[in-house]
């Protein structure tokens, strides 16, 4: 893997768990990969699914994670975790906010006139 690509992948597991600690969830961010980052967020969304869904429910909601689509996904993907499935659209979804503040608060060079 490329530098720029870890340094990619640490700046998604940061914002995730950054988001997360809002609502108190006990992730670290000190992980070494992404692939173990979404192995620790699965299991502990599987444990909100079997012991606080409503608390799941709302974090979902909070981060804009689409209803229609996770419902979707979890209809057509049978051999996969739910956890699996939402960890992976919680990373999706903040990964996607990364990019819409870099593509809005870059400096495209426009005079300041322009600017508003």
């Amino acid at each position: 893997m490329h530098k720029k690509e870890m340094m990619a992948e640490n700046e998604i597991i940061k914002e995730v768990v950054n988001e997360l600690q809002k609502f108190q969830f006990e992730i670290s961010a000190e992980v070494v990969s992404m692939n173990a980052f979404k192995k620790l967020l699965s299991d502990h969304i599987n444990y909100l699914i079997t012991n606080d869904f409503s608390r799941l429910i709302s974090v979902l909601y909070r981060l804009d994670i689409s209803e229609k689509k996770l419902k979707e996904l979890l209809k057509n993907s049978i051999n996969t975790s739910a956890g699996d499935i939402i960890a992976e659209m919680i990373i999706e979804r903040q990964a996607e906010k990364i990019r819409a503040r870099k593509l809005f608060s870059g400096d495209d060079g426009d005079c300041d006139e322009e600017k508003w």
